[in-house]
């Protein structure tokens, strides 16, 4: 059991949940044990989730599951995923990078060795992620490479899906974790985006001081400044739960409120989003409304749909963090012993591995926030929360139109639109699967103006996200144009469709 001292210095704790305390500032003593049994839990409980939710991946895009659709678990499953699918555990490699990074290089790493290290990994990236491996392989560093002039994902979920590890060693000092992830979290994020990472870290982090759900969420929310749209959207989350018994009614209140992905042009005027609060929201409610339940909470995150392998992930590895390893349900932890020493792809480390440098991290992290250890406990100088600084990655950006120009030449395209930006996707490859990758120079030309020079890789892992966009021109009519200086017909460089943005919510009318 956890006992808690206070010093005479600090203020009373008070009680609360079973045998819990509020995390208000003060000193924390946990058994070493215990501290171990709640990192463990929180690996396993990220790999338990993603596994479940690995089927349903965006599969379930503006709809939930029913719920009289079984979904699938069963003693085995893990190693067989594990073997068979390693590309779905890219949330766990991607904060095993860090870890790694931590572990060999120091602390005080400089951003460089985290943004090298996963640009030049050997797994495949998707949206902010790639778009900032982009950016670094191209000579735009860190934090440059998740901002906004630079990233149009910038508020997509990756850094969200990757900040567990922050938590984990961070145990009661969420502003600490909050240090870190500003740090890495701005490789690839900015705005809301980085906002997710920060509220993940900081739940894992407050994880470890009360067993209470709603305390945890609510607590950890308090590192995100309030004016932003994710502190509104998880709030709303937390109204919601006080209002409605059932999380279906919480689920068409977010769909109706925020399920609007306003940017990202892969999830413009389509049911896929790929933001980080939509998708942190459906974490908050499957926490929320599986109220400790473990099974109950990795239901309700898989069955909300979108990214629905990392939000269970995510949820059941701040529920995994509360419970600890010993008290996860042994239906879920089937197959898992087969695992933990298995490396997880791209890496040399297994869930083995990672429970024991993530506590020797967390016992850094305690001494270097004023904490220290008694023999066989640690004594944790407890943070209380306070809210990172504000930004906002796309102020004023609204979409207009979707227009498709599938399977058009690249090269030479010419198009006009009516805004004050476009995003253009397409496709950049080899014809022949066996044949060479190559590197394409393409030309931007706006109102007849060269404003950018773009190398287009055909290689899938150090692809460009999107072909071209520009944000923040003149409202009115542009036209644009794309020249290829070096054109091969070896290889297809096609333009799909483009998204046309303005500064004003698109009007609707009837005619």
């Amino acid at each position: 059991m956890i006992r808690y001292i206070l010093s005479a210095a600090c203020i009373c704790l008070t009680l609360y949940g079973q045998g819990q305390t509020k995390n208000n500032a003060g000193n924390l003593r946990m058994s070493k044990e215990v501290l171990q049994d709640k990192i463990r839990g929180g690996w396993a409980g990220q790999t338990i989730g993603v596994t479940f939710g690995g089927p349903y991946e965006f599969r379930y895009n503006g709809t939930f599951i029913q719920a009289n659709q079984p979904l699938v678990w069963y003693d085995g499953y893990l190693k067989k995923t594990m073997t068979e699918t390693p590309g779905l555990y890219d949330d766990i490699y991607m904060d095993l990078t860090f870890v790694d990074i931590l572990e060999r290089v120091g602390f005080d790493a400089p951003v460089d060795s985290f943004a090298n290290s996963f640009a030049h990994a050997g797994y495949d990236l998707w949206f902010a992620n790639q778009a900032a491996r982009y950016n670094i392989l191209q000579g735009i560093k860190a934090p440059a490479s998740g901002e906004p002039k630079n990233n149009l994902q910038a508020d997509a979920i990756d850094y969200q899906i990757e900040a567990d590890y922050s938590g984990l060693m961070n145990p009661g000092m969420p502003n600490s974790a909050s240090v870190l992830n500003d740090k890495i979290g701005h490789i690839m994020n900015y705005g809301d985006g980085w906002y997710g990472g920060v509220f993940v870290g900081a739940m894992y982090s407050l994880a470890f001081t009360s067993s209470d759900v709603a305390y945890v969420v609510k607590e950890a929310l308090k590192t995100i400044p309030e004016k932003s749209e994710f502190y509104q959207c998880i709030s709303d989350v937390i109204k919601w739960h006080k209002q409605y018994p059932d999380w279906h009614s919480t689920w068409f209140e977010l769909q109706k409120k925020w399920a609007n992905d306003m940017v990202c042009p892969q999830g413009v005027f389509v049911p896929f989003n790929i933001d980080a609060k939509i998708n942190a929201a459906y974490v908050v409610m499957g926490l929320l409304y599986g109220n400790g339940d473990f099974s109950t909470t990795l239901d309700i995150s898989t069955r909300a749909g979108q990214d629905a392998d990392c939000n269970p992930s995510t949820a059941s590895g701040v529920l995994g963090t509360i419970l600890g390893y010993k008290n996860i349900p042994a239906k879920w932890k089937l197959g898992l012993k087969e695992i933990e020493d298995m490396n997880f792809s791209y890496t040399t480390i297994s869930l083995n591995k990672v429970y024991e440098l993530s506590y020797k991290h967390a016992l850094e992290m305690i001494r270097r926030n004023g904490g220290s250890t008694d023999g066989d406990a640690v004594v944790i100088k407890t943070q209380k929360p306070v809210p990172v600084r504000f930004e906002e990655s796309f102020p004023g950006v609204f979409p207009q139109a979707k227009v498709s120009i599938r399977n058009k030449e690249l090269n030479g395209l010419t198009f006009e639109f009516e805004g004050t930006g476009f995003a253009l996707l397409g496709r950049i490859s080899k014809k022949q699967r066996d044949g060479q990758d190559s590197e394409f120079e393409g030309e931007l030309y706006i109102d007849g103006a060269k404003v950018e020079t773009a190398k287009l890789p055909t290689a899938f892992r150090s692809r460009r996200h999107e072909l071209f966009w520009k944000l923040g021109l003149p409202a009115g009519k542009h036209t644009v144009k794309i020249v290829i200086t070096n054109p091969d017909a070896n290889y297809d460089l096609r333009a799909d469709e483009y998204v046309v943005y303005g500064d004003k919510p698109a009007s609707v009318s009837l005619k």
